[in-house]
């Protein structure tokens, strides 16, 4: 059984079978402050001994953090702005999509009408070159008929006189052109 009562120094005490004093009281266990003090004193001499570089450490460290913070903050702040850009570009992307549509058909159709306008002229300079060409032959046929029609009456005179022109006539005719040779000298 327990019992409470004061010591002798005036601490309450439990003494159960005389075995308890004052600095065993439950809960006010006098060892836990010895071993309070004592940590506190080692962690206050390491702090003095090792504390300097601890602290420029762990203060390079939270610099470091803040450095990465605004940084972070930073590449956030451009990635929202690109985000924003996109987002415009998306909202105006049908808009876009239709002119889009519409130049390349006004270029198609000014793409149609060239072609039409360079075949139109095309065959305008064929029609005119083949004209040229059929007058050419043309003319080189009617060269050669003439030729050939001048060649085929001197044949033919030829075989005429040939045949219709006597010996005599012959002289005549001789004597009678070097006569008016003679004449048409000065």
């Amino acid at each position: 059984m327990l019992l409470w009562i004061f010591s002798s120094s005036g601490f309450p005490g439990i003494y159960v079978d005389g075995s308890n004093s004052w600095w065993n009281y439950p809960g006010l266990e006098l060892w836990k402050f010895i071993n309070l003090f004592v940590f506190i004193g080692c962690a206050l001499y390491l702090d003095r001994r090792f504390g300097r570089p601890i602290r420029e450490a762990l203060r390079s460290r939270g610099e470091g953090i803040k450095r990465e913070l605004l940084r972070a903050r930073e590449e956030r702040d451009q990635a929202l702005a690109k985000l924003a850009e996109v987002e415009s570009r998306f909202a105006n992307l049908d808009a876009e999509v239709a002119r889009i549509k519409e130049k390349a058909r006004a270029e198609a159709e000014a793409e149609k009408q060239r072609i039409a306008t360079a075949t139109q002229e095309e065959i305008a300079k064929t029609r005119e070159q083949a004209k040229r060409e059929i007058e050419a032959a043309g003319k080189a046929a009617r060269h050669e008929l003439r030729r050939f029609a001048a060649a085929e009456s001197v044949r033919i005179a030829e075989e005429l006189l040939e045949r219709e022109i006597r010996p005599e006539d012959d002289v005549r005719l001789t004597s009678l052109n070097v006569q008016e040779l003679g004449r048409s000298q000065p």
